[in-house]
């Protein structure tokens, strides 16, 4: 009995021997399942990563042509922004010019139209409603108070004075008349010079007469006037018997 009792635990440690090695046969077998599974795994990771890696370096390549290509048409537009900046200053330099040259044209328009202006000169006067202008001791600007014309203005009735705007040649008429006896007539001034002494000696009463003009080189500034001599005297009315007239011929 007792032999038997140790068969049977003899067989019973073989049986739990042969068991522990099975179940560590099963164990590796396992394990080396999973590792290849694992490896398995990182293949294809690997093969997904070289894709990938792939996917990307053709992008960076395009991108690269993209930014190759980009910077072409930087530089182009950069020469077109050169372009353009060289035609604007070349606008902004012919537009200085135009305007230099309006501003000239401008000028030669405005001296232009003043010197028209100054060129239509003519004057219409008569001397006064008043009758007689009585004889005075020394010299008398007359001062033809009565103006029917006057363009440019050159004639001051406040004065006597006719005043040349331009140089140029000038062209006076006057008309004197008297009406009592004694001495009438008018002297012409050009400036502080007497050029023309007109006189007649009336020897009774009534209306006499005397006409006289004068053509004259003036330079602008020039005046002109009638002076009435000493002891000398005149006659007007609402007629105009007395009159001072003058324009001008052409500029010098």
């Amino acid at each position: 009995m007792r032999a038997v009792g140790l068969l049977l635990l003899l067989l019973a440690l073989c049986g739990s021997g042969a068991q522990g090695e099975l179940q560590e046969t099963e164990t590796t077998k396992t394990t080396t399942a999973d590792i290849w599974a694992e490896v398995r795994a990182l293949r294809d990771m690997v093969v997904e990563l070289k894709v990938e890696l792939r996917n990307v370096q053709a992008a960076v390549t395009d991108s690269e042509s993209q930014v190759e290509e980009l910077k072409a048409k930087l530089m182009v537009t950069n020469v077109y922004v050169e372009l353009l900046q060289r035609e604007n200053s070349e606008l902004q330099t012919r537009l200085s010019s135009s305007e230099s040259e309006l501003l000239i044209s401008k000028t030669r328009i405005e001296t232009l139209e003043r010197e028209n202006t100054e060129r239509k000169v003519a004057f219409y006067t008569a001397l006064t409603n008043g009758g007689t202008v009585r004889p005075f001791n020394t010299d008398f600007t007359l001062k033809y108070s009565k103006v029917f014309t006057n363009i440019g203005d050159a004639y001051n009735p406040s004065t006597g004075f006719f005043t040349a705007p331009v140089r140029g040649v000038y062209y006076f008429q006057f008309t004197m008349s008297g009406h009592q006896a004694g001495h009438m007539g008018v002297q012409v001034y050009k400036n502080n010079q007497r050029i023309m002494w007109n006189a007649e000696y009336k020897q009774g009463s009534g209306h006499d007469y005397m006409t006289n003009s004068v053509v004259l080189e003036l330079m602008a500034g020039d005046e002109i006037r009638l002076v009435l001599p000493p002891n000398y005297s005149l006659w007007d009315d609402s007629n105009n018997h007395n009159t001072f007239s003058g324009s001008l011929l052409f500029t010098l």
